[in-house]
């Protein structure tokens, strides 16, 4: 009789012991009262009884997740592998065991459709230059369709995009056409903007004869410091009779 009450005693115990549970602060427990849900407990001590109460725990922390390399091809029939990674966190711990199997497999499954249906909404320039509009895309759409599991996406990133090698050179002659041809451009306005102040500089030493005169001293000035050769220089007619034209008013 005390050997029965002492084993009653003991499986007592047991239970006892095995109905405390301990959650951290990130944890949250879902318990099922027979099957059916019951309420969502923790963090801390919790109490959950053996054969009548079930509990699933679930992680509040961000979970950072890795999209496998999907093959995508742009609007512009360009064919490329894209890989990203996606931070979400549960925020509604019933929903995420309740609403969906396997939440990880199926954010995880979710992403990877996602990915190939935005990207493929674009051409490849716009991948390579407006990835950050990209990345937003892609966790709005997330985001809208993982809310009725619980889940807030916070972040997409774009890791890497792998271009074909014949894509690659095709890109790279594509660069170096636009770099001729804004070099082309900036070479032409330059020699816009030097042939107008040519022009102006004509206008206004027409306008003045003085300043021509002038002009003409300080070429053959210049030149007469080059001692290196014989320079044979014409003289203007408006210089000379300028200067017969004083001589005779000095001589009267």
């Amino acid at each position: 009789m005390l050997n029965g009450i002492g084993i009653f005693l003991l499986v007592l115990l047991a239970l006892l012991l095995a109905s405390f549970r301990i959650l951290r602060e990130y944890e949250r427990g879902i318990i099922f009262m027979l099957g059916r849900f019951w309420r969502v407990k923790g963090p801390g001590l919790i109490i959950v009884i053996p054969g009548i109460q079930q509990m699933v725990k679930v992680d509040l922390r961000i979970i950072v997740m890795d999209v496998p390399s999907q093959d995508v091809i742009s609007r512009d029939n360009v064919s490329v592998k894209v890989n990203a990674v996606v931070y979400f966190r549960v925020v509604d711990p019933e929903k995420a065991i309740i609403q969906v199997e396997d939440y990880l497999s199926a954010t995880s499954q979710l992403a990877q459709t996602t990915l190939r249906a935005v990207l493929g909404k674009h051409e490849l320039d716009e991948m390579l230059t407006e990835r950050e509009k990209l990345n937003l895309d892609i966790q709005q759409t997330l985001d809208t369709q993982t809310d009725a599991w619980g889940i807030k996406v916070s972040n997409v990133e774009i890791k890497h995009i792998d271009i074909d090698e014949t894509m690659v050179r095709a890109i790279a002659r594509q660069a170096e056409a636009e770099r001729e041809r804004r070099a082309k451009i900036i070479h032409a306005e330059g020699e816009l903007q030097a042939s107008e102040k040519l022009l102006n500089a004509a206008q206004m030493l027409a306008r003045q004869p003085e300043a021509m005169q002038l002009r003409y001293l300080q070429t053959l000035t210049t030149i007469a410091g080059d001692k290196s050769a014989t320079i044979v220089f014409p003289l203007p007619m408006d210089l000379l009779q300028s200067l017969t034209g004083e001589r005779r008013t000095k001589e009267t």
